[in-house]
């Protein structure tokens, strides 16, 4: 047995020792304090871009092998073209910075198998399988940590390529009920070295976000096996809840409403009405109706709608990850960087309402959103007054004071026989969400 393995296996021993809860919110502080991230579904399905023998396919774009119903050597020709030459990792992050995003998840692979970093485990990568040969996951990995951003990637259980996995059962390739009796062999053999590779070569990895996970083939028993695998590797790491195998849709939970294994749960194009309390989450959520980029999608929601549902997200404990989907020359669409400019301006006006914020401590106002830390309740308004008088919902303490967070001037309040009332500006500081700032007289939340 080699040196590297028994180090792996007494790594593995100590990871599966409890966790303490102090120790628990030291490895999530980063991840709750961020709010808001940049998820990027890219590979070789921005190639065909939607459309497959001239036919526009329905449904989301990197999907298409599947509902194509494409052959694997057809979609292979998709690999051997894909050639970014026009990507720009620092420009990526740029974008992703400017937004005000705080960390970045990838798609190293995707459910079609095609590894978009440099896989000795397999050929079936972007350093071997494209005229491309360079390694993206190296790339922007390190320009985020240059630019002070963390960095996640998206990996895949359910395998469309490989034979020991869903490779075989072409044309069904996303089956639920369907086996691979040599499944066993992929695991250990592919997925859990691949799992290495990433986790051992790119050390700025943080995030590592599963998904496929509901295949026959797959389990709470080994999900857990795999959770203990990676955290042994890095034992900093953060590991989604689609590890396992008892995710009830798009619900991003199990059946009793918990994370179930894995350390946050994920929402999926949703916002839980009412948050979900005691549990971390992170919504995520596309731009228009595809995560991998499709060239005819333009159903784009606007800012507005974006930073709203961030506000929403933030105000009932949770994380946002917002999609984007490059296109296979690797640019990120400019309806896509128009948008992410627009909610960073927002955010270097009121970030600080965002960042670091917990749940809101009354509710869900009418006319907006509460987001909360020690000694402040941050109100974001979507609905001016138009007689100028906002009722504080739920306070039932006097503010020691009252400003709008983007010019610092204080407002007048009043206590009347309903509750509090702060008279407001005639104009809205912004048209998406005015922030208020309520300093409490608690050094702890209200």
């Amino acid at each position: 047995m080699s040196i590297s393995h028994l180090v792996l296996l007494a790594l593995l021993a100590q990871a599966q020792a409890p966790e303490t809860p102090a120790q628990r919110n030291a490895r999530m502080a980063w991840w709750r304090d961020a709010q808001f991230g940049m998820f990027i579904h890219w590979g070789a399905y921005a190639v065909p871009a939607g459309t497959y023998n001239g036919e526009r396919i329905r449904g989301i774009g990197e999907w298409i092998m599947s509902r194509a119903h494409i052959p694997i050597p057809e979609y292979e020709k998709y690999v051997h073209s894909f050639n970014p030459t026009r990507f720009d990792a620092d420009e990526w992050v740029r974008i992703a910075k400017d937004a005000g995003m705080k960390y970045i998840v990838i798609t190293s692979k995707h459910h079609d198998g095609f590894a978009i970093f440099d896989s000795k485990v397999s050929s079936y990568d972007i350093m071997d399988a494209t005229p491309y040969k360079r390694d993206v996951i190296k790339a922007l990995s390190e320009a985020a940590h240059r630019a002070g951003l963390r960095f996640g990637v998206y990996y895949s259980i359910m395998d469309w390529h490989h034979p020991d996995a869903q490779g075989p059962n072409y044309p069904d390739y996303n089956s639920r009920t369907w086996s691979n009796p040599n499944f066993g062999r992929y695991v250990d053999t592919y997925m859990k070295p691949q799992l290495k590779e990433l986790l051992t070569q790119y050390p700025a990895i943080d995030v590592l976000w599963f998904d496929g996970e509901w295949i026959a083939d797959w389990s709470d028993e080994q999900g857990r096996d795999l959770y203990n695998y990676v955290r042994a590797i890095r034992p900093g790491l953060i590991v989604n809840n689609r590890v396992g195998h008892t995710r009830q849709g798009l619900s991003g939970l199990n059946r009793e409403g918990q994370i179930g294994l894995g350390d946050f749960g994920t929402p999926e194009q949703q916002v839980p009405p009412e948050g979900l309390p005691g549990v971390d989450w992170e919504t995520c959520m596309t731009m228009n109706d595809t995560w991998g980029y499709k060239s005819y999608d333009d159903d784009w929601k606007d800012t507005r709608t974006l930073l709203r549902t961030l506000i929403d997200v933030a105000s009932k404990g949770g994380n946002f990850l917002l999609n984007v989907g490059p296109t296979a020359e690797g640019l990120i669409p400019g309806a896509i960087v128009w948008r992410l400019h627009e909610m960073g301006d927002w955010m270097r006006a009121n970030g600080e309402a965002i960042y670091a914020t917990t749940v809101s401590p009354y509710g869900m106002p009418a006319w907006g959103r509460y987001t909360a830390k020690p000694g402040r309740v941050y109100a974001h308004v979507f609905d001016w007054p138009k007689d100028h008088r906002l009722p504080l919902t739920g306070v039932k303490e006097q503010p020691l004071r009252v400003y709008v967070l983007a010019d610092g001037k204080p407002l007048p309040i009043e206590r009347t026989d309903s509750g509090f009332v702060v008279e407001v500006p005639a104009v809205a500081p912004s048209t998406i969400a005015s922030v208020l700032v309520l300093e409490t007289t608690s050094p702890v939340l209200p």
